[in-house]
């Protein structure tokens, strides 16, 4: 007997992001330090299944597919999206996927999936990604990880002692992992200062977006925004975001100090994402994976997606959204004020505005990004008004199944064909974006 899921699906035309659970973000080795990256995902899949806006009790085989990515590297598992689904307890039988693109993971996790259900193989799939700074692990040197691994086959304590007499001074230095780009040597932070510097973005704006952040986040915190795309209280040690202040101002942030360059930069941690633990999924459905989820959970469509990548010298590492978007956009016909809601990923305010700089200049658009047409003044009162990575944190595999499941939260109560771009830069000089519509 064939079953239901070999048959041959009729190709669906459209594909549906609809928002699911995350965990609650928080500051490295603070709330949820003492959690892995496993850990941290079980309950937000589980919970996202079983529980609330998911397929529910039971109908875990509902769900043809997980996608799940983690940036920070583990000496334990490398297919993250087989290994949580095995540890959630749920159907083997689902299958599994793991996908990485740094600060784009989980975003490039849903357009894989979208793009699987655009060719008819699965109907329904659970996207998103983790991170714990907090358990990032720390190696050894390659010659001294071969000497261990030869000692540990050697013959007899003569055998033994042969190879572990192999071992320099040299080569007791640990691999510790840093947020830092392999092919520069420069951090995320110091090409971020290198890139506001080319498009003269100053301080004062820098701790103004960033203010925003806060404030955004903070009243759509209180306004309980977020609790519907939270797991359930109690779940971990912290039932809400811990890093949104209320205290945040343009005054109190101008006090910090630069972080990435002390004599001349205008980077801070307060206008810089922090380095945070946290996972978070989103759902991606066609039409008839729309029919096994609650008939009430907001959905949009997702209309279109683009990546790009740029010469991270010339043009900057954290700029690849700029080309992104205008090519993105003209595709449709749109201009950017035909898009209502932006969700920018804030690695750094620096970036954001560096981006949005670079969106409004014609000769950028018309010379880098290849767009000849007219897109118009770029909407900024438009950019993340619940808040952002600033304010929220930036687990880095999380953030983007946080930003979709955000921005479709967001864009569900605005009227049908209402537009939004989720927007994401990544390490390598990459950028992620999408086009999302009211329905």
């Amino acid at each position: 007997m064939v079953s239901e899921r070999s048959r041959r699906m009729s190709l669906p035309s459209e594909v549906f992001v609809l928002p699911s659970l995350r965990s609650p973000f928080a500051k490295m080795d603070r709330e949820l330090g003492e959690l892995d990256a496993l850990q941290l995902s079980v309950p937000v899949v589980q919970q996202a299944v079983v529980g609330r806006g998911g397929p529910g009790p039971g109908a875990e085989s509902d769900v043809d597919l997980v996608v799940w990515g983690a940036v920070v590297p583990s000496l334990a598992l490398s297919n993250w999206a087989r290994e949580l689904w095995l540890e959630a307890g749920l159907d083997p039988h689902v299958a599994a996927v793991t996908v990485v693109q740094q600060c784009g993971t989980s975003l490039a996790g849903a357009t894989h999936a979208a793009g699987q259900i655009l060719a008819g193989s699965v109907h329904l799939a659970l996207c998103g990604g983790v991170d714990s700074m907090s358990s990032a692990q720390i190696g050894l040197g390659r010659e001294l990880s071969r000497t261990i691994r030869r000692t540990a086959a050697a013959k007899g304590a003569r055998g033994i002692l042969d190879q572990l007499k192999q071992i320099r001074r040299r080569d007791l230095r640990l691999a510790i992992p840093a947020v830092k780009e392999r092919t520069t040597g420069l951090s995320m932070g110091q090409h971020a200062e290198v890139t506001a510097r080319q498009w003269g973005i100053g301080r004062a704006d820098q701790d103004a977006l960033a203010a925003a952040s806060h404030r955004n986040a903070v009243r759509a915190r209180d306004d309980g925004f977020y609790r519907p795309l939270l797991v359930t209280p109690g779940t971990f040690a912290v039932d809400t975001d811990a890093l949104p202040r209320a205290d945040s101002t343009v005054e109190a942030l101008a006090r910090l100090q630069p972080a990435f360059d002390r004599e001349t930069g205008t980077l801070t941690a307060g206008n810089s994402s922090p380095l945070t633990d946290g996972a978070a999924s989103v759902w991606v459905a066609g039409k008839e994976g729309l029919r096994r989820l609650p008939d009430d959970a907001p959905r949009v469509r997702l209309v279109d997606w683009e990546q790009a990548g740029v010469a991270i010298d010339a043009e900057g590492l954290l700029m690849a959204p700029a080309l992104a978007i205008p090519r993105l956009l003209a595709r449709h016909t749109l201009g950017y004020e035909d898009v209502g809601l932006w969700e920018i990923h804030e690695a750094f305010a620096a970036q954001v505005l560096s981006t949005v700089a670079a969106l409004d200049d014609g000769h950028w658009v018309r010379e880098s990004a290849g767009v000849e047409a007219d897109l118009g003044r770029f909407p900024r009162e438009s950019v993340n008004p619940n808040g952002g990575s600033i304010a929220l944190g930036h687990p880095f595999g999380a953030t983007g199944a946080r930003i979709l499941s955000q921005a479709v939260a967001e864009l569900a109560t605005m009227p049908a064909g209402s537009k939004a771009v989720v927007s994401i830069c990544a390490a390598g000089g990459l950028g992620h974006v999408a086009l999302l519509e009211a329905v």
